[in-house]
């Protein structure tokens, strides 16, 4: 981390004299480790270094353009739990780094660290009003009119980023708010609650007769939603409410973009709107150069990561709860309202540990040929998506059709046959 913040405050800094880094973190307790060992590394660069403290990733993404930051840096693992930690870089233009420029970090990993002279070693301080600052952002995103006075509502910020944030907005709209996972120890953030664990949203929303409840992934830029009897409202639902609401009101611009996650019944859905959709491969980054490249503005995962590029420039899980919330407001519905027409397909996916070689476990002969034959009992009624995930040592497979218990057979069928292949290939390393 000492390394990686010198070299991020060689590369990022773009031969700037002072270039300023903006650090922002979630709440699990590594993250002090990774905060001294990068703002050391940084300063050692001749970078100047502001501490934003806990925040959502896409608060830093946001204050880095506005504050005219050479960088952005968040201490995060997102949804994974406290064991896990890592860093995520955005440029000065608030977006994630381009290929090159990563590969120019990489560069400078690899050469020594060479401290400057004292004269030119950067400074540290404390940005005490990062939070209102964001949460001013947040708020001017949706129109003057808007409030959410005498509407109860149970908040989960997964004893993550948006703990402090996220009260702070919705109490200024005036909603009655009651809180779960909002006290972080540093141990406890994404532990049984947070968008990746509904039941505990969903059991709170029922015990407090709220009118629904809202749920944030441990780094903030993924929300889930449930309704006011605690049924689970993932991404393809709130997306499918934002289209409605936008195409209700001429708003919607370009197609909505999906991921090859996304149920096929959202396709179908906004296919009988009139509206494109289109698939991106799974995450943010490439859904948002999917609708860049087509001119959408519109588009998410089913985990919760939605992009609305008319109010942020990246995947905001505060931002995205408040559009779904003047969408519901603007079609004049209940959270369960809309969800119902989509008449999701039923969907499995499996997570298999696979400790290295995800990549050569999905191209082996045996998972080849057996995916090719679940393809084959599915036709055209159904998906088969495997894929190594991109922040855990998983391989997730997932299988879509229209009879539930096929798909759960089927998907246990091609899971086993992964988890073999990976056994296999580990045998042949430890021989090797």
């Amino acid at each position: 981390m000492l390394h990686l913040g010198y070299a991020a405050g060689r590369v990022l800094g773009n031969g700037q004299q002072r270039p300023l880094v903006l650090i922002g973190k979630d709440t699990r307790v590594s993250g002090y480790m990774f905060e001294s060992a990068l703002e050391a590394g940084l300063v050692s660069a001749g970078a100047d270094v502001r501490l934003l403290g806990p925040l959502p990733t896409p608060a830093v993404s946001w204050l880095t353009r506005s504050m005219s930051a050479s960088a952005g840096i968040v201490i995060s693992a997102s949804h994974n739990p406290y064991t896990d930690n890592g860093v995520k870089f955005f440029g000065a233009d608030g977006e994630k780094l381009a290929d090159q420029i990563e590969r120019d970090l990489e560069t400078m990993l690899e050469q020594p660290l060479r401290c400057v002279a004292s004269r030119e070693l950067g400074k540290v301080s404390h940005w005490a009003d990062a939070i209102h600052r964001y949460a001013e952002f947040c708020l001017s995103t949706v129109g003057e009119g808007f409030s959410l006075r005498g509407r109860r509502l149970v908040l989960d910020c997964a004893h993550g980023a948006t703990y402090q944030v996220a009260p702070q907005v919705f109490a200024e709209l005036g909603a009655e708010v009651q809180l779960i996972g909002a006290e972080p120890n540093g141990f406890n953030i994404n532990a049984g609650v947070g968008s990746t664990y509904p039941q505990a949203l969903s059991d709170a929303v029922r015990a407090a007769h709220a009118e629904l409840g809202i749920a944030f992934d441990g780094d903030g830029d993924r929300v889930m939603m449930v309704d006011h009897r605690g049924r689970v409202v993932d991404g393809d639902d709130l997306l499918y409410i934002l289209a409605c609401s936008r195409l209700s009101h001429g708003h919607l611009q370009g197609p909505v973009v999906g991921t090859v996650m996304s149920n096929h019944a959202l396709d179908l859905a906004l296919r009988k709107l009139g509206v494109e959709f289109l698939r991106a491969p799974v995450g943010d980054r490439n859904v948002r150069h999917v609708l860049c490249e087509h001119g959408g503005l519109l588009g998410g995962e089913t985990s919760g990561h939605l992009l609305c590029l008319d109010r942020s420039p990246a995947g905001d899980g505060l931002i995205a709860a408040l559009a779904v919330l003047e969408a519901l407001q603007s079609l004049d519905c209940a959270l369960d309202s809309p969800r119902v027409l989509l008449h999701k397909l039923p969907q499995r996916m499996i997570n298999v540990p696979v400790r290295f070689q995800a990549e050569a476990v999905l191209a082996a002969e045996s998972v080849i040929g057996v995916r090719n034959e679940i393809e084959q009992i599915l036709g055209a009624s159904g998906r088969v998506v495997l894929r190594a995930s991109g922040t855990e040592p998983l391989v997730r497979v997932t299988i879509e059709g229209l009879d539930a218990e096929q798909v759960q057979q089927l998907a246990e069928r091609l899971a086993i046959v992964v988890r073999a292949a990976a056994k296999n290939l580990l045998l042949k390393e430890e021989r090797a």
